[in-house]
């Protein structure tokens, strides 16, 4: 055994070395241990899930209306980014609901966006009762990617609000500060996760060759704000090519949250439950239903379903497809190439066609799978590792 005299002296001993020999003695610490494939096989789905995420041009919606005798907080619209701004954005939201000193609240729908809103309340002080058809596993906030991403589909650049950047930023922090107070409990609702983006490697193109534009999409431009809060993830760094898993192509290596979002449901409801939050039953169709709500202030967490329940057209479906592969051992990293991603969970393995665009989806309110898509996603994530 070595006393502290000893270790001390072997250390100095160590930093005289040169740097070839000192990564000789390193041996194996000098390099990362290679990553576990996924098996991305067709016999290796289990499922595949839908997902309207729904999206406003002009961003959420938080705002107060009178409806049929109750005062009505709304709170949707918040494209692909639920999950990521649901706590930051009940901050803004519930402190409406409180505002002429309600003290009972009811919250429709047991989603993202209405289970944190219905905690937030209940830490202001407010009882609090949860209106909803479904609850998980069957609400769309189940289906989600479970990816970190505060910006994705948020609003358009043209129709948001001068202020909205400055709004999403403090959403995004606040958001980000309640999901780091998961990290480390049990069932993992919360971790982060190394990330690849993988390219193809930069090649100069023939000599007198003319490569023409890309076609220029005419449509108006989906917002993007992360560059305002890069500091809250740490950077991505372009691997070398001893380090780098993925032969063949160029790989960046980050990391970012994941929300394993079975465990993370089942845990927002049962704390919702453990500070006397109580679930209804409600098949809510059309505004007059509400007048069956006992408290007067409502907070209408209801995301797609606001465009039928409260005739809002500006809510506008984008479709999403999950294939969904069973989970594996030691497997637990994203990897992003060409509009496709792969998110291991701790549920399963995420495989989703994002396509090249913001707007793959767009528009589109089946929610029926599409198995030849689900089966083509799988095949082209199998060639991802097909040389790795």
């Amino acid at each position: 055994m070595l006393d502290r005299r000893s270790l001390i002296a072997g250390a100095g001993a160590s930093a005289l070395l040169s740097p070839a020999r000192l990564r000789a003695q390193l041996g194996h610490f000098a390099a990362p241990e290679p990553i576990r494939p996924i098996l991305a096989r067709r016999d290796r789905m289990y499922r595949v899930t839908v997902c309207l995420r729904p999206f406003r041009a002009a961003g959420p919606r938080i705002e107060v209306e009178r409806i049929q005798g109750k005062r009505i907080v709304h709170h949707y619209g918040h494209g692909g980014s639920g999950w990521s701004l649901s706590w930051g954005s009940a901050q803004q939201a519930v402190p409406l609901a409180l505002a002429e000193g309600a003290r009972e609240i009811a919250v429709i729908g047991a989603g993202a966006i209405g289970l944190t809103s219905a905690i937030t309340a209940q830490r202001m002080g407010a009882r609090v009762t949860i209106y909803a058809r479904e609850r998980f596993p069957h609400v769309r906030s189940a289906y989600a990617t479970g990816t970190w991403s505060p910006s994705s589909r948020i609003g358009l650049a043209d129709a948001v609000p001068a202020t909205f950047g400055d709004w999403w930023e403090q959403v995004t922090r606040a958001s980000y500060a309640m999901h780091q107070s998961y990290l480390g409990v049990a069932g993992q609702p919360v971790e982060w996760t190394d990330r690849y983006l993988l390219s193809d490697p930069e090649s100069a193109p023939p000599a007198g060759a003319v490569t023409p534009p890309p076609p220029r999409d005419t449509r108006p431009a989906f917002l993007d704000l992360d560059g305002r809060t890069r500091d809250l993830s740490p950077r991505s760094v372009v691997m070398p090519a001893g380090q780098n898993p993925f032969p063949g192509v160029r790989a960046r290596k980050g990391a970012d949250m994941t929300f394993n979002v079975a465990q993370y449901c089942r845990l927002l409801e049962a704390e919702f439950q453990a500070a006397g939050g109580r679930f209804v039953h409600a098949d809510l169709r059309t505004t007059r239903d509400l007048r069956h709500i006992g408290a007067r202030t409502i907070i209408n967490c209801t995301g797609y379903a606001a465009r039928a329940l409260f005739g809002d057209e500006a809510v506008v479906p984008v479709r999403g497809q999950i294939a969904w592969l069973l989970p594996q051992r030691h497997v637990q990293y994203g990897v992003y190439r060409h509009g496709l991603l792969l998110l291991a969970r701790r549920d399963g393995i995420v495989v989703q066609a994002l396509g090249e665009g913001d707007y793959f989806g767009y528009g589109d309110d089946n929610e029926t799978p599409d198995m030849a898509a689900a089966y083509a996603a799988i095949d082209a994530a199998a060639e991802i590792f097909r040389t790795a």
